[in-house]
């Protein structure tokens, strides 16, 4: 396919990129800040755990589903769910602004707001590709690393904002996060092509349509997906309850900021640059290794005695998300079917969403009743057992090879 010519040099990456950087921001708002916004109306730990948890279900449900349907023709594409995602959490921010202390209200929609947002992160991976694939030139690291990059600014800034202001700046900036997103997502067009035409060009191979056809043409990436539910077992239990981790250590909502800010910042370099790693290292070994990163940094944690400790387990967040995002996305585009790469993204976040299921469901419970420590370590024998898994799928089990590259 002839490339592009942009108007302006990499206008695309810049698209993307701000794309990216919305979401993020939002992403900080609702998912690093959901304790404590939902503690701050008048929620207990353990409710904390199971409205998240309930959220998690629903979106690992969804995503896998949506994603089906996207990578079949028809109305809904990459770019119009992005949009319907946009509206329903423009929405229903909204209506939290608006309906302060009802907390029957407030759990539904902010399980809502949650799951939607957690159920669009992998159709913007798509979109990605997808516009990759057409010829438009976008450096999907480097978008994805500045994304990171602006969940740790407003990371540092905003935690100090919710102690002086109050939790309800954390809706203004989902509100305004929303706005952005739709105004960047209405400028991305193929000109030269229909919606319909679009899914036409894309739909070649074979679709792998329900989850045991889907487990027999990829053993090894679905078998890891095991590995990956251990993982973020692990990492979502530190960033749902960190708030109460780092008041055990000391500190309060500044220092949640900072070590948010450490950890996203972190990641830049490391995806910006995971294109030229990939060309030395194969995806799949670096999938195992983010895994073993996740467990170092979980049981840093285990062991910690002051705030220094926390942020020196947050700096592995360099090994572990910072390496796994990105080598997961690649591992899909090179391994997957062109019918199956939607889905292929989405059952990697369904994945990460179960882990938070599970650690919804178990981590609140255990530091109401048992404490921090006991929920660390629990978090960490979890962690161990997914890169076994991890290191058994990718190195015994067989990896799908396209036909078309």
């Amino acid at each position: 396919m002839e490339k592009k010519k942009d108007p302006i040099p990499h206008i695309w990456t810049i698209k993307y990129t701000l794309l990216n950087a919305a979401y993020f921001v939002a992403f900080c708002t609702i998912h690093a800040y959901a304790a404590v916004f939902l503690l701050a109306n008048g929620f207990s730990n353990t409710e904390v755990g199971i409205l998240l948890a309930a959220a998690n279900i629903v979106s690992a449900l969804f995503q896998p589903l949506i994603a089906g349907l996207i990578d079949k023709p028809g109305f809904l594409t990459n770019k119009r769910f992005i949009l319907i995602s946009v509206g329903i959490i423009f929405g229903g921010s909204v209506i939290l602004m608006l309906c302060p202390g009802k907390k029957l209200l407030i759990f539904a929609v902010y399980a809502l707001i949650y799951m939607i947002q957690f159920a669009y992160q992998p159709v913007m991976t798509a979109l990605c590709f997808e516009y990759r694939k057409a010829g438009y030139n976008i450096f999907y690291g480097l978008a994805r690393g500045l994304g990171s990059a602006s969940f740790a600014f407003t990371s540092m800034f905003i935690g100090r904002i919710v102690e002086n202001i109050g939790v309800s700046v954390l809706l203004w900036v989902n509100v305004f996060a929303m706005l952005v997103s739709a105004l960047i997502m209405l400028t991305f067009n193929k000109n030269e092509r229909s919606g319909g035409e679009e899914k036409e060009e894309k739909a070649s191979g074979t679709a792998h349509n329900s989850i045991f056809a889907f487990a027999r043409t990829y053993p090894a990436f679905f078998v890891f997906l095991i590995g990956t539910v251990c993982f973020f077992f692990a990492h979502n239990m530190i960033n749902d309850f960190m708030i109460q981790i780092i008041r055990g250590l000391g500190g309060n909502e500044t220092e949640l900021g900072y070590a948010n800010f450490l950890q996203a910042i972190l990641e830049l370099p490391v995806m910006a640059l995971i294109g030229i790693v990939l060309k030395k290292i194969p995806a799949e070994k670096l999938l195992v290794f983010s895994g073993a990163a996740f467990l170092v940094k979980t049981l840093i944690l285990v062991g910690a005695k002051s705030l220094p400790h926390m942020y020196i387990s947050q700096s592995f967040q360099l090994f572990a998300y910072a390496v796994f995002i990105p080598a997961g996305a690649y591992y899909v585009s090179k391994t997957m079917e062109e019918l199956d790469q939607v889905k292929g993204q989405a059952y990697i976040t369904s994945a990460i969403t179960i882990g938070g299921v599970f650690s919804n469901l178990i981590s609140g419970v255990i530091l109401d009743h048992s404490g921090i420590k006991t929920m660390l370590i629990s978090g960490s024998a979890v962690c161990a057992l997914g890169v076994v898994i991890g290191f058994f799928a990718m190195f015994s089990l067989p990896h799908h090879v396209r036909h078309d590259i």
